[in-house]
């Protein structure tokens, strides 16, 4: 089975291994790609520490590596970077990576929760043992906060109409399945807007149930706090809020200064912590693209520490 096509693989080995004896970290292992990629580029001094809330790409992975004793697998959030590396008796790395996109067997499994393209339980859920399905918010929710999910992580133009038709929907019937929130849109959204309208919902969902974004920023703090000097972080996003989240993350630990502009001479004694690697984000080849659609909207950004 071809549970997922590594996105940016080249360039962001390229961009992530300076040390091939060094010790490594990705956040995101999904089913191997780019770890595998990653380990065929280092020695047999190096370590390869990885974590994925994905019960099954973990499973995969576990038995994927099993022979390779540079190797150490943990079922959990990239965000637990510092806990499984004390217990790993790791302090500092010389890489962390990870690839912030949902693997195409996520997509493509029914049992999964993510598609619309099949009539399945609303689950959305990363991690199918913590937290509540999809489902769950959208029978519970205010309209209004509805509203906020659509338009703040889906940037939907519609988050009002499809908000309150979801609302309308429910007073005579729960929201359980990917088939009735897909019916519920579809009854008014032109046939040539629909998927994308309906990607947009979903992912807007999927970010707001696994909390995607906060996450994000802490592991980006804590991946920091554990990187060795010249070590590299390397992160691929997939939309827009994810990249300006890395972005403007990796701008702000590059400043020496962060006292307000009023301030006739710096009292705040900051020194920057990152060197910028990639002042604009790599993004695919129009190859890359053309054999792998989901990747068009990919882009690598990589920083070094001070």
């Amino acid at each position: 089975m071809n549970h997922h096509t590594p996105v940016l693989l080249n360039e962001s080995i390229e961009s992530l291994v300076t040390d091939k004896s060094g010790l490594y970290f990705e956040g995101t292992i999904g089913f191997g790609g780019h770890s595998e990629f990653i380990l065929s580029n280092l020695n047999d001094k190096a370590r390869f520490i990885g974590t994925d809330k994905d019960i099954n790409a973990y499973e995969h992975c576990k038995n994927k590596f099993k022979d390779d004793n540079r190797v150490e697998l943990f079922n959990a959030s990239f965000t637990n970077i510092i806990d499984v590396s004390n217990i790993s008796f790791i302090e500092k790395y010389d890489g962390i990576f990870v690839d912030l996109g949902v693997s195409s067997f996520q997509l493509d499994n029914k049992e999964s929760g993510f598609t619309f393209r099949e009539d399945v339980q609303l689950d959305l859920r990363m991690d199918k043992s913590k937290g509540e399905p999809a489902s769950f918010y959208l029978n519970k929710i205010s309209e209004s906060e509805m509203v906020d999910v659509f338009f703040k992580y889906g940037e939907e133009r519609n988050s009002k109409k499809i908000a309150n038709a979801i609302c309308n929907f429910r007073l005579s019937n729960k929201i359980m399945t990917t088939g009735q929130l897909k019916g519920i849109i579809e009854e008014f959204t032109p046939e040539k807007f629909l998927v994308k309208t309906l990607s947009r919902i979903f992912q807007a969902l999927r970010i707001f149930v696994n909390n995607e974004l906060d996450e994000l920023e802490e592991f980006l703090e804590k991946a920091v706090s554990v990187l060795n000097k010249k070590g590299r972080i390397a992160v691929i996003t997939f939309h827009s809020l994810e990249d300006r989240i890395v972005k403007n993350f990796f701008k702000e630990k590059t400043k020496d200064c962060i006292c307000p502009p009023e301030y006739p001479v710096c009292v705040c004694n900051t020194e920057p912590v990152l060197k910028i690697i990639t002042r604009k984000p790599i993004i695919p080849s129009n190859d890359e693209i053309k054999n792998n659609k989901r990747s068009r909207s990919a882009k690598l950004r990589v920083a070094e520490k001070i």
